[in-house]
């Protein structure tokens, strides 16, 4: 072999793999929510940023693939393994234990992040908080387990009320749990509650119908992903009906909404960023502990207030973290 011809071989050889490397395509993400884009791609926003602390970028040294069910739970086991089909590295879920379910239903050993708003080992999702096991790990939101303490706040802005509408979702878990713990609250304030219930768009319509029918003076939204995607509809509704009603997420605020009380989602969701790159590093979920929420902040719509003829409670605006105005 000549030397010119030996030096070229060399030459190619040694930036092959350079060449190759570079052509590795990048650890996948899959997200896939039970709600709407339209509604939550905040969210996105608050674990895209979780992700960079990290150190991934997407784009850069990572992709993320999103699917979003648009309330419909029966599309969540096509998306997860449309997601698997495509190799991802973690499987992100959020809006409930639906979501979380059809992931590790179809899968025992990709590592699965996920949210929800009620006790994930009561749920069968984990077996402890400190010591997950398995494949999965998250956040745990503490959203079904306020509802009692919202309609506290709602009675207290609107303390004549004496009948209040309780909208829940007859397909999402917790919702017995929750309409048990609501009623058991509202015996103890004196208040006599309504049950309404919707699983569709053309439901929630009819059920803020029935609730002014049954001349409910105040509405309790559950804490419900569903709900969370439909959030301009049922604050349009509460203003045509001329209803306080009081939900779990400040964006409902700023829909117009008069009152919220829970958990920061988005800052929720920076977490659940967190714990993916944590596990494109590595570490194990069994090994990451399930995170429970500790802050809730209350938002007041002041706005909306004196919309409905109402005077905000002096106790009220001095617990409130943020009023809107």
């Amino acid at each position: 072999m000549r030397r010119r011809d030996f030096i070229t071989l060399v030459g190619c050889t040694a930036v092959w793999p350079l060449a190759a490397y570079a052509q590795q395509p990048l650890p996948l993400i899959g997200f896939v929510h039970v709600g709407s884009a339209k509604a939550l791609g905040h969210l996105v926003t608050g674990f895209r940023q979780g992700l960079k602390e990290t150190g991934y970028i997407e784009g850069q040294n990572v992709a993320l693939e999103l699917r979003w069910a648009d309330g419909q739970t029966s599309r969540l086991p096509e998306m997860v393994a449309d997601l698997l089909r495509r190799h991802v590295a973690v499987l992100v879920t959020g809006g409930g234990e639906a979501p979380v379910f059809a992931a590790k239903a179809a899968t025992s050993t990709i590592p699965i992040v996920f949210s929800m708003g009620n006790d994930p080992v009561q749920a069968g999702v984990v077996a402890s908080f400190s010591r997950p096991g398995g494949n999965a790990t998250g956040v745990n939101l503490l959203t079904a387990e306020l509802e009692a303490k919202r309609l506290g706040l709602l009675h207290q802005m609107a303390p004549k009320v004496p009948i209040v509408a309780h909208l829940v979702d007859p397909r999402y878990a917790p919702t017995e749990a929750n309409i048990q713990n609501v009623a058991a609250a509202a015996r103890e304030m004196g208040l006599q509650i309504v049950v309404i219930k919707a699983s569709s768009e053309t439901d929630i319509d009819g059920a803020l119908a029935i609730a002014a029918e049954k001349q409910a003076g105040a509405l309790l939204v559950a804490a419900d992903p569903f709900f969370n995607s439909r959030r301009d509809q049922i604050v349009a509704l509460a203003q045509r009906y001329a209803i306080p009603a009081i939900f779990e997420q400040r964006e409902f605020c700023e829909a117009g909404g008069l009152m919220s009380y829970g958990t920061s989602i988005t800052d929720a969701y920076r977490q659940m960023g967190v714990y993916a790159g944590k596990m494109l590093k590595g570490e194990k979920p069994a090994d990451l502990p399930v995170v429970q929420a500790d802050k809730f902040t209350l938002i007041i719509n002041l706005k909306t207030a004196k919309s409905l003829g109402l005077t905000v409670p002096q106790g009220l605006l001095d617990a409130a973290d943020e009023v809107i105005e």
